[in-house]
């Protein structure tokens, strides 16, 4: 005699709710027939359900994701950088207030070392013949991030092997819920058998039929709800060992249509905007934007940053904005709608020599019209850089209007998606000072307050 356990496992959704009529569908009717034929079924997701570049998730502080899957019927999740890094401590510690699941995550603390009590380290699932199923959860430690929201973030694998010591004996199936990234899945996979299965995420990779490795079974379904993945488990009823585990994905474009899923979305969209219509700022004039040469509101942008961080000097790129603001009430829909992207103030401190080689590269001429996917970034193209208080005469760097010191200290304002190396090397081992919770919709927001009638 045999038992089957269907695992359905989402990741990565990013807010991408015009998925999710069909994903919640695909939840609620596999659950009816796998309970149907006497199976067990578990569904789980993985992290970074929310994003706050779509309304809904940023008028609700994402609290509106947590009925989703409510309404879908999960059994568990684990958070992702964008649960824990976008929203501030107190907003993070009420997300879960109304969730009908357990949030599954033995990384994160508070700054006396305490779980917060909205998470447990892992949580043991029994089925109908007994089967024990123990499910751990981990997220991507982003030190400096959590540091400044007041969290202790681990090293989530120092914390698995404590965990493991402890679970492991406990249970007949061993389930990760990890929004680590593949790399750190394989490693795990490789180093600690007595995982039998891994579900993951972070870096939205796509395992078809799942991914074995030293024994452990790796499954993943992508980003923005375009995959949902599915495991089958069958175990022995009498020694309660697995005898046969397979992993796949159903496609997004494959699943039935709902019938009104185009109204849902529209919906779920009009509602956000709708609670983000608090007006934040009259303006005399409209301030335009162009991707590709200096423009007013980009200029305003570096200039808030500046001025919000205390620095000698900004930058940013003009394809942060999506678009212009018009003449006259300016309100939180309309930043979120010019500034989608979940995206900190950061302060640097350079010297004359790092910053005339930084600023030297945002020159670069094909830099401009390169799209940009990742780093918190939510737009089309990079778009031109503009400064504040800094300038150009005669081949010279101007900081403040004085020369360039090679061997002085400036403080540099950015926008955190240069600070990781991908764009300026050098930077990514610099040391940083990150403002958060504040995205730059929000300092660009204090600044147009100020110009209020």
């Amino acid at each position: 005699m045999k038992e089957t356990i269907h695992i359905y496992h989402t990741n990565d959704l990013h807010s991408h709710f015009e998925h999710w009529s069909r994903i919640r569908d695909l939840m609620k009717d596999r659950r009816l027939l796998h309970e149907g034929e006497g199976d067990e079924v578990f569904a789980f997701d993985i992290g970074d359900h929310v994003d706050r570049s779509h309304p809904l998730t940023e008028a609700t502080l994402g609290k509106g994701n947590i009925k989703f899957l409510n309404e879908a019927g999960y059994d568990g999740v684990t958070i992702g950088n964008n649960e824990g890094i976008t929203l501030d401590h107190e907003e993070l510690n009420h997300l879960y207030d109304e969730a009908a699941f357990p949030v599954i995550l033995g990384n994160l603390f508070d700054e006396s070392m305490a779980l917060p009590d909205w998470a447990s380290p892992y949580q043991i699932y029994r089925t109908k013949g007994g089967v024990k199923i123990g499910v751990l959860g981990l997220t991507a430690p982003f030190y400096p991030f959590y540091q400044a929201l007041g969290w202790t973030v681990t090293e989530p694998i120092a914390e698995l092997r404590k965990l493991l010591d402890e679970l492991r004996p406990k249970v007949d199936v061993l389930i990760l819920l990890s929004h680590l990234g593949i790399r750190d899945d394989e490693w795990i996979g490789e180093e600690f058998p007595e995982v039998d299965v891994i579900l993951g995420a972070h870096t939205h990779h796509i395992l078809h039929e799942g991914k074995e490795v030293n024994g452990t079974l790796l499954g993943a379904a992508g980003k923005y709800g375009n995959f949902v993945g599915h495991m089958v488990i069958e175990v022995d009823s009498s020694s309660k060992k697995i005898l046969t585990r397979k992993a796949g994905l159903y496609a997004y474009e494959d699943l039935p249509e709902s019938g009104v899923e185009l109204d849902e979305e529209r919906g779920w969209v009009l509602n956000g905007q709708a609670l983000l219509e608090e007006e934040i700022a009259d303006l005399k004039t409209g301030l335009s934007v162009d991707w590709y040469a200096p423009s007013p509101l980009p200029l305003l942008l570096s200039e808030a940053l500046m001025e919000w961080t205390d620095a000698d000097c900004s930058f940013v790129n003009a394809g942060l904005l999506m678009e212009g603001l018009q003449k006259g009430a300016v309100t939180k829909r309309d930043l979120h709608h010019i500034l989608p992207h979940p995206i900190n103030p950061c302060l640097i401190t350079l010297t004359g020599e790092e910053l005339k080689e930084i600023i030297t590269l945002t020159l670069n001429e094909s830099w401009p019209a390169l799209e940009v996917k990742g780093l918190g970034f939510r737009g089309r193209v990079l778009g031109q850089f503009v400064y504040t208080n800094i300038s150009f005469t005669e081949g010279d760097l101007l900081v403040g209007g004085e020369r360039l010191d090679p061997h002085e200290s400036y403080k540099v304002a950015l926008p955190d998606m240069f600070t990781f190396g991908h764009f300026f090397p050098s930077l990514k081992t610099k040391t940083k000072k990150y403002f958060m919770p504040e995205f730059l919709r929000d300092v660009l927001g204090w600044k147009l307050g100020k110009m209020k009638n």
